[in-house]
């Protein structure tokens, strides 16, 4: 199969991607080799070594990996603190990338590298790592992740201490710490742990928000936006989940440069909903205007499929660049639908911002579509395609067309360009065979007609509207063999062949 680079290495990411690191064996002058914390494990070990842990980390990595190398001292560095936790911490890895691991890789759905995945009870339960990268912080992260799923708090001061300013926190309140409802919050608290802070109490006297004669089953989600409080009484494991991760969502997502935010806006781009963008500059003299009308907008339509995101335009450029807007166009609003689909309003004004998105939802604004400008002139060999021509070029020109997508950083792509070059020289004199590329980063794809996951993507178009995906070898000579072979006869060459 050719070689592709994978889109999980797509920008808009917002530098959330979690870096990971090889493990090295370090060398002591004095002591000749120094001991390894770190297990290695590969498919011959793999099961029989993890069946015997309670809470074991694993870190599939790759050798020639920037990122999995970067990791390396601080992993083994941890894996050494732990090693000496009550009870021992045990931290692993496996490589990846070879041949025998490969099914590993697969079992644990591993997409990118480095990927590091909790496993409990012996393997029978496993969560993502969503720790820190730094020895420190994955020592502290994993030292509450092997502990208690919630803590009790018996105090004021445990209270203080759980409770933080600028995180959620799930507190449990009880009359008893058994029972049903007990029972589900802790199982609640085991499987969301990685995400949120749990805590349980006999007395919400204790606790710095709501009311304090509560004596339960109730659980208080504290937050640090909006009503900072929620209470909830359905102890139903699914309604409480729904609960906490419906309720730790603002209503309206800051996204600024304040690392504190960075949660918010990463639950925002994971949730399935519309998402509404409104970008502006901060420091504006409407900020506030802005930002009152937005939240009335974002009150209105909560729990109605859209959900709300308010960008400094300081913070925002790899936004801006994904969605191929400029600065000029601010302030504006961007809603993209989860079938991809952008709708724009830029240069608006606060009392645009109710009547536009009363618009979008009544299905009366037309899509915003991404692209360069259409070349002026376009004479090399593989043609230039652009998202405002592509239907001219690709499916309404009659021919059969050989459609590149690439990425201007992809080294195989840049690796694929002098061939597709003569590909496309060898068919200059033939009128009923275009090559051509497309910037996959500067422009939209239509999603449900092409499915690119990884660059370069390249795609047949045959003149009788057929389309497939070409996944041939990269070579001059494979591709004119697979054009030939699956081109279609134009009524151009019809034409030519009656006049003989």
């Amino acid at each position: 199969m050719a070689s592709r680079v994978s889109l999980w290495f797509f920008p808009l990411v917002l530098s959330l991607i979690l870096a990971s690191s090889l493990v090295e064996i370090s060398a002591s002058s004095e002591e000749g080799e120094s001991k390894e914390f770190v297990l290695t494990l590969d498919h011959s070990n793999f099961s029989d070594t993890v069946s015997k842990h309670n809470f074991i980390v694993v870190e599939f990595y790759a050798p020639w990996c920037g990122h999995c190398k970067k990791l390396a001292p601080e992993f083994e560095k941890a894996a050494s603190i732990l090693s000496s936790h009550d009870p021992p911490v045990v931290l692993a890895k496996v490589d990846a990338n070879e041949d025998v691991n490969k099914e590993l890789a697969s079992e644990f759905d591993i997409k990118g590298f480095p990927t590091l995945k909790i496993l409990r009870n012996g393997g029978k339960t496993v969560e993502e790592y969503k720790g820190p990268r730094e020895a420190d912080g994955i020592v502290a992260y994993l030292k509450k992740l092997s502990g208690p799923p919630s803590t009790e708090i018996k105090s004021v001061e445990d209270a203080s201490s759980l409770i933080a300013d600028k995180k959620i926190v799930v507190i449990g309140v009880f009359p008893e710490f058994s029972g049903e409802e007990f029972l589900n919050f802790t199982a609640l608290a085991a499987k969301l742990r990685s995400d949120y802070d749990f805590g349980h109490t006999v007395d919400a006297k204790l606790l710095p928000r709501g009311e304090s004669s509560v004596t339960g089953p109730t659980i208080r989600l504290f937050k640090p936006f909006d009503e900072l409080f929620v209470d909830f009484q359905d102890f139903h494991v699914d309604a409480l989940e729904k609960f906490v991760e419906e309720s730790s969502v603002p209503i309206v997502t800051t996204f600024n440069n304040d690392p504190n935010n960075h949660p918010f806006v990463l639950k925002f781009f994971n949730s399935p909903n519309a998402k509404a963008m409104l970008f502006l500059n901060f420091s504006g003299e409407l900020h506030d205007d802005f930002k009152s009308k937005y939240h009335d907008v974002a009150e209105q339509y909560r729990g109605k499929g859209i959900s709300f995101l308010i960008g400094d335009l300081e913070a925002s450029q790899g936004a801006f660049q994904y969605f191929g807007l400029k600065e000029d166009q601010v302030p504006l609003i961007v809603i993209q639908n989860s079938d991809g689909q952008k709708y724009l309003k830029p240069n608006l004004e606060p009392d645009h911002i109710a009547p536009w998105v009363k618009e979008y939802k009544d299905g009366n604004i037309l899509p915003f579509r991404k692209s360069e400008p259409i070349p002026e002139v376009n004479n090399e060999p593989v043609k230039v395609v652009v998202a405002d021509s592509l239907q001219d070029v690709v499916f309404n020109s009659g021919k059969n067309v050989l459609l590149e997508f690439y990425a201007p950083w992809c080294g195989h792509c840049k690796k694929l360009a002098p061939i597709l070059d003569e590909v496309a020289v060898s068919f200059e004199s033939d009128a009923d065979v275009i090559i051509a590329k497309l910037d996959a980063t500067a422009n939209d794809i239509p999603s449900d007609t092409f499915d690119v996951k990884g660059y370069p993507t390249l795609y047949f178009k045959s003149a009788s509207g057929n389309l497939s995906q070409y996944d041939g070898g990269r070579t001059k000579e494979d591709i004119i063999d697979f054009i030939q072979k699956n081109r279609d006869k134009t009524t151009h060459q019809d034409s030519e062949k009656d006049e003989l």
